[in-house]
């Protein structure tokens, strides 16, 4: 993951797509952002660009390649009950394909329901549809993939406002499921579907996938790969 993540075209689009709706949420100067879930720190350069930058992970690997980048303070955590940096309150919390590793997905949104600000915000993204289950979810400890109402439903029983949820990765949703549907019917999928394409097709795909950030927030997309939700703690 670490020598992907600033390359492979589902990273790179992500983050543009991310980038667009944080800035169009109102978010004080300096404002405190706080990933849990860090990973190897892909995202903390473009989460830096809006705020002060915290950010927790479990993995001492991926920790020490996150640390590598000097980006934000980065400590040792673990959800819903291991919260680093004390009583640090913040003004946004994102949960980037975090959620569905976590055996207490209601009761970690909870837990971060607690060190946000009222009328901070929480940006979830999480793998879409059930029915694509793969070796690659198995792979990648996957507890569940998730519905939008199923999503929508344990973010609203956490205490949070939902403002907006959608479904994202819409465009090449065809050609992933084909794939998907393929492969576990013959029983060949690969592991990791995480392996870097030739530079034209990684630049097609980057563009394919990164163009639904001029949709996303505006209107919700009817289906997709994965899920996208913003939601408030309203006090």
């Amino acid at each position: 993951m670490a020598d992907l993540e600033d390359s492979h075209w589902w990273f790179v689009a992500r983050r543009r797509i991310i980038d667009t709706l944080i800035t169009n949420l109102v978010l004080p100067d300096n404002a405190a952002i706080f990933e849990a879930g860090c990973g190897t720190g892909g995202n903390l350069a473009m989460l830096a660009g809006h705020g002060q930058v915290y950010a927790m992970e479990l993995d001492e690997a991926a920790r020490h390649f996150a640390c590598d980048r000097g980006v934000g303070k980065i400590l040792p955590g673990r959800l819903p009950d291991d919260i680093p940096f004390g009583d640090q309150s913040f003004d946004l919390i994102v949960l980037l394909d975090v959620l569905e590793h976590l055996d207490k997905d209601k009761a970690s949104l909870q837990a971060l329901y607690s060190r946000l600000k009222p009328g901070g915000w929480l940006f979830v993204t999480v793998p879409a549809n059930p029915w694509m289950w793969s070796q690659h979810d198995e792979s990648h400890h996957h507890k569940r993939r998730y519905v939008l109402r199923g999503l929508r439903h344990v973010v609203r029983s956490a205490g949070y406002t939902v403002r907006y949820v959608s479904y994202f990765n819409t465009l090449l949703f065809p050609l992933i499921a084909g794939v998907r549907i393929l492969q576990n019917g013959l029983g060949s999928g690969q592991k990791d579907n995480l392996t870097m394409p030739s530079k034209q097709v990684n630049q097609v795909l980057t563009f394919l996938f990164a163009s639904e950030r001029n949709l996303i927030g505006r209107v919700p997309l009817p289906f997709g790969v994965s899920l996208l939700l913003l939601a408030q703690k309203v006090k």
